[in-house]
């Protein structure tokens, strides 16, 4: 890990792919031994980041500032928080963006996120942010204004430029009924609104992120775009995966996995697959990998391990 660590792929100090985790918070109090057992792990790694999110509508807040905060304070990884502004007011997501920043978090990244599931009679705030895009630009606006309101604080370090990633979908983004060519303009969009870097949507097959990847560019799109995998370890987890995302797993994949009744097998399977995958994007020229471990350790580390970039980052 270089002294001056930087989530975005172009300031990291290395030309060697990035690595990065995804973060759950633990949603109740017994199931806060086992995150924080997994964040050691991850954190033993020393990825390049890890980003921490935030729940439907924003409902795990506190929790999230609170593993942000101790990351921060216990740790040298690098803290990503995930912001969203699905149903809240411009006013409320801007005093959001004023404690990450008062907390010492200066990475976030930018959803729109998703309406709480629970909720039947939920409504958009009328005065809300409806985009990431405009999230993006309200960062940039906040992130402006105190460094106008406050001239020394660049000296202080505390108004350091924030790093602003946003989400892409390589495939389209099935809950919001785009194709991949809108997902391009989107990102172009988001671009230039102050975006510093992407991470994909999961994908299962590396064209997938390929084929987005020279589309973006040849739309003008410069910024880095990391390649989000998931271990594809448990039959069920794909599952819920399509569940909660749209992306459907491949029908010869699930089968190969179900068909083995010792979870240590299919857990074997399921890395390989993960690392052919890894390895073709890397070999592609993605440059990192950001690993959505749904607080499982064992299969981001093993899949880290598969393509050689568990060493470099363990050593």
């Amino acid at each position: 890990m270089v002294a001056e660590a930087h989530p975005n792929p172009r300031h990291n100090g290395h030309r060697r792919p990035t690595v990065s985790f995804e973060l759950m918070p633990p949603r109740r109090p017994d199931a806060a031994p086992n995150f924080w057992e997994t964040a050691q792990k991850l954190v033993a790694a020393r990825p390049d980041f890890v980003s921490v999110t935030y729940g439907a509508g924003g409902g795990d807040r506190a929790t999230s500032q609170q593993v942000l905060s101790t990351l921060l304070a216990g740790t040298p990884v690098l803290p990503v928080a995930h912001l969203t502004c699905v149903g809240a007011s411009r006013e409320d997501v801007s005093e959001v963006i004023g404690d990450f920043l008062e907390s010492g978090v200066r990475s976030f990244l930018a959803l729109r996120g998703d309406p709480p599931r629970d909720q039947p009679d939920w409504r958009p705030a009328s005065d809300g942010i409806h985009s990431s895009i405009e999230l993006v630009r309200l960062l940039r606006q906040v992130e402006n204004a105190r460094c106008e309101a406050d001239p020394g604080a660049a000296l202080r370090g505390a108004a350091r430029p924030l790093t602003i990633a946003v989400a892409t979908f390589p495939t389209g983004n099935p809950g919001a009924g785009t194709t991949r060519e809108q997902e391009v303009r989107r990102l172009v969009e988001k671009q230039e609104a102050g975006a510093s870097f992407a991470i994909t949507q999961l994908f299962y097959e590396a064209s997938a992120y390929t084929d987005f990847v020279a589309a973006a560019r040849a739309a003008g799109v410069t910024i880095p775009i990391l390649a989000g995998v998931l271990p594809t370890t448990e039959p069920r987890r794909l599952r819920r995966v399509e569940e909660l995302t749209g992306v459907t797993p491949p029908t010869r994949l699930l089968a190969e996995l179900d068909n083995l009744d010792d979870p240590e097998a299919q857990h074997a399977h399921g890395i390989a697959y993960s690392v052919r995958l890894a390895r073709e994007v890397l070999d592609a020229g993605a440059p990192g990998l950001h690993v959505y471990t749904f607080n499982k350790h064992r299969p981001a580390l093993d899949l880290l391990e598969g393509v050689g970039l568990l060493a470099r980052t363990a050593a």
